[in-house]
């Protein structure tokens, strides 16, 4: 077995047992905002009490990590290299942890989303509306073509339409736009092109990183990366992670949407 294919195939092991930590750990916050909520508790100090606990988990972390120590009897110069390695990493999981508790907040309230779509989904169909019942407001629609042609105007955040992994994404971007509440439709597109704007330099490393041509993508992975549907997915994997999932699961393969997540790294893990 090459070097290569070694280094492959632990990636993949890797990424297997991070997938189902990261399911586990999505299941269990799910549970933990159902059960906040039916005690009574607010979304907003739902989400400062899971913030609280997932900031003290990656604190543990930093303590495991500043605590560790080089291989007994290792030269002067690899231990150098390896405490040099540790404080880095140590800071890395600091501003993890201080991120975590201060903005990972929305995802109450997006749960709460998620569980009244299943409620509906399962609810029985509803008897005919009455005649004299009040006709419901109109949403304004939302046209894909629109979105895909907002999405096509930024070069640093999607590939040259030759180098693209689907020709035609128009699935992917059904579902993302599925994720997209009636009262954000009338102003969606300017919410998009803000999103991207903001995230200029974090998209373009994405691309470099993950995108057609890189050593990631050449394992079949990452395969959204560069698509131009893909930054209504990043957009709604930020605003509306659990909802979007939801969507998603019913439509699609989350395949795509795990690797998407895992290369993106967005505030609120929802991988298997």
């Amino acid at each position: 077995m090459s070097t290569e294919q070694h280094d492959a195939d632990a990636y993949g092991q890797e990424l297997a047992a991070i997938s189902h930590h990261q399911h586990e750990a999505t299941n269990a916050r799910f549970m933990v905002f159902q059960a906040l909520a039916a005690a009574g508790i607010g979304h907003e100090q739902a989400d400062e009490i899971v913030s609280a606990v997932e900031a003290g988990a990656v604190a543990g972390a930093h303590t495991w990590v500043s605590e560790s120590s080089p291989p007994h009897g290792s030269e002067p110069r690899f231990e150098d290299g390896w405490f040099a390695g540790v404080r880095d990493v140590a800071s890395y999981l600091r501003r993890i942890a201080d991120h975590t508790a201060t903005t990972e907040r929305g995802r109450a309230a997006s749960s709460a989303m998620l569980v009244a779509h299943l409620q509906q989904s399962a609810s029985p169909a509803p008897e005919a509306t009455a005649a004299a019942e009040p006709a419901p407001v109109s949403v304004p629609p939302l046209e894909a073509k629109d979105v895909l042609a907002a999405a096509e105007r930024f070069p640093w955040a999607v590939a040259a339409p030759g180098d693209r992994h689907w020709p035609d994404g128009s699935d992917f971007l059904d579902v993302a736009l599925s994720a997209v509440g009636d009262e954000e439709r009338a102003g969606y597109i300017e919410r998009l092109e803000a999103f991207v704007e903001k995230h200029r330099d974090r998209l373009e490393e994405l691309l470099r990183a993950y995108g057609p041509g890189s050593r990631p993508a050449s394992h079949g992975r990452y395969a959204l990366v560069g698509q131009p549907e893909t930054l209504v997915v990043l957009e709604r994997m930020e605003a509306a992670p659990f909802l979007l999932r939801g969507r998603w699961e019913e439509e699609l393969e989350t395949v795509f949407l795990d690797d998407l997540e895992f290369a993106w790294g967005p505030r609120i893990r929802l991988s298997r």
